[in-house]
């Protein structure tokens, strides 16, 4: 009797539900509002007011700095632009891309002859990376919205 689709989109509306107030400020990240302070060195993870890591694992307070304000909801679970080297002129997807943290960071490796496409399910967050974009003259960033289920996209061979 489970409906395997109707779960999906029960997940899909949570998400969304949670997500859509972060992006247009009504609600705290998970670091409680209070934002980051950063650290000293390149290399050292950015502290929140608590001195723990700033729901920011594996992002450099200098990294942090770089980014447009308003970009770090305090959502990251990762830095993936640390683990694999991006060249000038690479294209960059990023699947469940939020308000564009790691779009940004990709952005300054790729330069501006690369690109960095960034895809979230939710409206709000599509609309906040595209606007930060666009603010911050980051014009080989763009964003898009994820209509269906990732899970369901047939990609070009």
């Amino acid at each position: 009797m489970n409906d395997p689709e109707a779960s999906e989109e029960t997940i899909r509306s949570s998400v969304r539900e949670r997500y859509g107030p972060l992006a247009r400020g009504s609600s705290g990240g998970c670091c409680g509002g209070n934002g980051c302070s950063g650290g000293d060195a390149a290399s050292e993870p950015a502290r929140d007011s608590s001195g723990g890591d700033c729901c920011a694992p594996g992002y450099s307070a200098t990294e942090l700095a770089s980014l447009p304000e308003g970009a770090n909801l305090g959502l990251g679970c990762g830095n993936p632009t640390r683990l694999e080297p991006l060249r000038p002129g690479d294209v960059v997807l990023d699947l469940g891309s939020g308000a564009g943290v790691d779009c940004f960071l990709a952005a300054a490796q790729v330069g501006p002859t690369g690109r960095v496409i960034g895809v979230d399910m939710t409206a709000e967050m599509v609309s906040r990376a595209r606007e930060l974009a666009r603010t911050s003259g980051r014009n080989n960033v763009s964003s898009a919205s994820a209509r269906s289920s990732i899970s369901r996209w047939r990609m070009p061979r």
